[in-house]
């Protein structure tokens, strides 16, 4: 780069322009400069990308021409593909931030964080002016954003209602800044901002003990402000569920729910989940029909029916959440909706089920929702449930997937599908094995009643005193699922 810029410069190279370590190149680098070019090349050094508008806003320049002439430089990278098509080099970046330079318009501290605040001020301008829901703009800001407040200070500002913005779509994807080798500790607000991003996002990929801790590391600090403490409560509430702690996960939901922020309608959802699992289906049901589409009241009435074995009707619920959730354009509640519906159709219609899992998987690609793939595997297992198609070896190798995350409800339901599956051969050892495993699994209480419904699965009443309200009498329930064993074992003898 050194020689293109003699060369550009319209004289003959020398070995002695060589003769120096990299920061004295790039000081030499910056004095053939212009001083407006200069300037733009200080300001987007504090940017992983740029475009022309982003780099003369990062500049405060009222002007694009010497971002212009700045992006012909050969130090400046261009890819066409990327969200902002140019960046400069990491090493190239670190060095003019701490370059040794004799240039007389060298910059001072406050020029620097003034620089921040512009480059902030505009990456929050462009996610603002951005038509319909662009979410790689979206994520891209949000992580520019958050390295630039967490490195100088800022104030939150609009990165809190991005943060809201990415949560909202329930997809996950990494958006948190590289961590800082100078800092372990979460010290200002962005430090605890990116911390809880960064704990939503991994929780597809960590087991959810590991995502409790973070959140809870992220609301001791007391860093952030109120709407975003309470998303952070909110979703330890979550972890907690999913890892069998009922009452943390009660008092969490009660707290934001009553609270009435933007989380309330989930944290309602979330309650009525917390009733579900604790076999109160009446109490379930009745909540269900407060949510409206925030608290998605839908898919909650769909995992209300399933387990009575009315999987008819659990599959409509799941088919209008679906529609609503792409009315609305949240990618990961459609894929969750679809999943489920796959799920409960595998019960029923295993010769359609196999439309209902690809589409799941189709709509589940590229999102980070590691639970509804799991679910989908489920879905296939169900429907392949009486066959030889290998359906043991499978839910063994998704048993060990699902324990990685920590998700307790995620391999009670895998044991109740494999439960079906021996059911429908008449192999009631391998029942009883998959009966104690699910015993072993909601020993704490929650979900008990899964082992009542593998019992329903033989045609038995549960096998011990089961405190589960369902919303009609115990022996329509077990009629239920016994027909569905029934129906599978005709289908599969009128197959041969």
């Amino acid at each position: 780069m050194r020689f293109l810029e003699i060369r550009r410069a319209g004289r003959e190279p020398a070995s002695a322009d060589f003769d120096h370590d990299f920061p004295a190149l790039i000081a030499r680098t910056l004095s053939d400069l212009t001083r407006e070019e200069r300037h733009v090349l200080r300001s987007v050094s504090l940017l992983d990308a740029f475009d022309l508008s982003l780099a003369t806003a990062a500049a405060g320049l009222p002007h694009q021409a010497p971002a212009l002439r700045l992006i012909e430089r050969p130090f400046v990278r261009e890819n066409p593909f990327g969200l902002w098509p140019f960046h400069l080099h990491g090493l190239i970046r670190s060095t003019v931030r701490g370059a040794d330079d004799q240039t007389d318009d060298r910059w001072s501290p406050r020029d620097w964080q003034q620089a921040a605040e512009r480059s902030h001020a505009a990456l929050g301008e462009q996610w603002r002016a951005s038509t319909g829901r662009d979410r790689a703009l979206l994520v891209g800001c949000l992580r520019q954003g958050l390295g630039l407040a967490r490195d100088f200070r800022l104030n939150l500002g609009w990165l809190t209602d991005a943060a809201w913005d990415y949560v909202g779509d329930s997809v996950w994807e990494p958006v948190a800044p590289p961590a800082r080798q100078d800092q372990a500790a979460v010290e200002t607000p962005a430090d605890a901002l990116a911390e809880l991003l960064s704990a939503l996002s991994r929780r597809q990929h960590e087991h959810r003990a590991r995502t409790a801790d973070r959140l809870t590391g992220v609301i001791d600090t007391r860093l952030l402000p109120a709407e975003l403490h309470e998303m952070a409560v909110y979703y330890l509430a979550k972890a907690d569920r999913d890892l069998g702690r009922s009452d943390a996960s009660l008092r969490g939901m009660q707290h934001v729910a009553d609270h009435g922020g933007r989380l309330a309608a989930a944290a309602r959802r979330g309650l009525a989940h917390l009733a579900r699992l604790a076999g109160d289906f009446p109490a379930a049901r009745d909540a269900a029909r407060t949510l409206g589409w925030e608290g998605r009241h839908h898919r909650v009435q769909g995992d209300i029916w399933w387990p009575h074995g009315e999987m008819d009707r659990a599959a409509a619920a799941y088919e209008a959440a679906r529609h609503e959730a792409e009315q609305h354009g949240v990618a990961g509640e459609r894929a969750t909706s679809q999943a489920q519906r796959a799920f409960v159709l595998a019960f029923t219609q295993p010769e359609h089920a196999d439309d209902e899992v690809e589409l799941a998987r189709h709509l589940v690609t590229g999102l980070s929702l590691r639970q509804t793939s799991h679910t989908i595997e489920m879905a296939a297992l169900a429907r392949d449930a009486g066959t030889d198609r290998d359906v043991e070896d499978r839910a063994r190798i998704l048993r060990e997937q699902i324990s990685i995350s920590g998700v307790a409800i995620a391999g009670a339901v895998l044991e109740l599908a494999l439960c079906f599956h021996h059911a429908v051969r008449d192999d009631h050892a391998g029942a009883d094995a998959g009966i104690a495993r699910l015993r072993d699994l909601t020993r704490g209480g929650d979900y008990a009643y899964y082992a009542d419904i593998a019992q329903f699965m033989l045609g038995r009443p549960a096998g011990q005193a089961s405190a589960v309200r369902w919303l009609d009498d115990e022996q329509h329930t077990r009629d239920r699922w016994r027909a569905l064993v029934t129906a599978r074992q005709a289908h599969l003898r009128a197959g041969q």
